[in-house]
């Protein structure tokens, strides 16, 4: 099986950023797990390097939600990012889950993925793991983990 960066990266979150992110111990205790649960030290290698450029782009405190135009995809974003993934972002951000400035994050985020095209599951993991290291994004990460692991996703009002 091949594994992805985001195989990787959902593994480190779900097994440990998620249940307790304080524990997270040193990158090395980190890349000697994965290696135990079978991931290949390049598949690892990228994905801490795709962690590393996620922090540098968080920001120091939370930004106002300014109201911004239509986002116009590159070819590169069209290619990876369908229709249903373009309006879930576009959903998410008119209903105020992400702001101009996070949806950007993710978009880049995704395109940092080693994967050809990218689904509406993959991409709301990747939501997830944006607003989980942004400042200020709690609400919206908790909604966006209860439109993940409920049976009945919540609506948005």
């Amino acid at each position: 099986m091949k594994e992805t960066i985001l195989d990787v990266l959902l593994y480190l979150f779900e097994h440990y950023f998620y249940d307790d992110p304080d524990a997270v111990r040193d990158r090395d205790s980190l890349q000697n797990g994965l290696i135990q649960a079978g991931f290949t030290p390049a598949e690892i290698n990228k994905a801490f390097d795709w962690l590393d450029e996620l922090a540098r782009q968080r920001p120091a405190v939370a930004a106002p939600r300014p109201q911004t135009p239509v986002r116009v995809y590159s070819e590169p974003e069209l290619d990876r990012l369908d229709a249903d993934c373009r309006g879930f972002l576009m959903f998410l951000e008119h209903s105020g889950v992400l702001d101009a400035h996070q949806r950007e994050l993710v978009l880049d985020r995704v395109m940092a993925l080693d994967q050809d095209e990218v689904d509406v599951d993959d991409l709301k993991w990747v939501v997830l793991m944006v607003l989980f290291n942004q400042p200020g994004s709690e609400a919206a990460y908790a909604w966006m983990e209860s439109q993940m692991f409920e049976d009945e996703p919540e609506p948005v009002h």
